[in-house]
């Protein structure tokens, strides 16, 4: 009976306090429901964020896979969670100011970190733009693996010209953490750059982006 009272016990405090009276991992707990014969949800719960050392941004990256490693957490809770880090994610994707113009490259990296930053794989993005430097789309490229994604020039210039874009911003991530460019990154840059050149719809940009750092050709004078 005690057992089942101190189970309860985070789920009384959402209900009294609400979630902010909750520490992350009592809240993981609640999302857990349960624990499983010879594993108490608390200690799971406690176990999954040591193994992230408290970082929340970490534990979003993490497949789900990956967290039934810590015993007492099988898969189906594992999706549990991966699914309510998802909506959290995308809560403060939404709740973002929704400034339709770009004026620098932290606007870029501002659109895209959250979006990019918890993903284990490599994304490639398209920001095509008027002449005032007003969004007219994104539009994801390619996705790729752990260590790269293939981007071809045509298939992007091919999307800027149908949508008449005047010039264009090229995003990706890269999921080490570690935004310096690869020679494959610079060459890509360049012969971008030449085709926008070619068709009158330039490369402004292209960023690469992890959790809270961006490396941005333009800045740097590659451009």
């Amino acid at each position: 009976m005690g057992v089942e009272r101190q189970s309860l016990m985070p789920r009384e405090k959402l209900l009294l306090s609400g979630p902010q009276a909750l520490s992350a991992a009592e809240l993981i707990a609640v999302l857990l429901g349960s624990g499983v014969q010879g594993h108490s949800v608390h200690v799971a719960s406690r176990a999954l964020l040591e193994l992230v050392h408290g970082d929340l941004s970490v534990l979003s990256s993490i497949p789900p896979l990956g967290m039934t490693e810590v015993p007492g957490i099988g898969r189906a809770k594992a999706l549990q969670l991966s699914a309510a880090l998802e909506l959290g994610r995308r809560r403060q994707m939404t709740t973002q100011p929704n400034d339709h113009y770009i004026r620098s490259s932290h606007d870029v990296f501002n659109r895209f970190a959250i979006r990019l930053s918890d993903l284990g794989h490599e994304e490639f993005w398209l920001l095509l733009l008027r002449r005032s430097n007003a969004i007219i789309a994104e539009v994801r490229v390619s996705q790729g693996g752990l260590t790269g994604t293939v981007a071809d020039p045509k298939l992007i210039f091919s999307k800027a010209l149908a949508m008449r874009a005047a010039g264009v911003i090229a995003v990706h991530n890269h999921p080490s953490g570690n935004v310096r460019p690869s020679q494959s990154d610079r060459k890509l840059t360049k012969n971008l750059q030449w085709a926008g050149e070619m068709l009158d719809c330039p490369l402004l940009d292209h960023l690469i982006v992890s959790r809270n750092l961006y490396f941005s050709f333009a800045d740097e004078g590659e451009l």
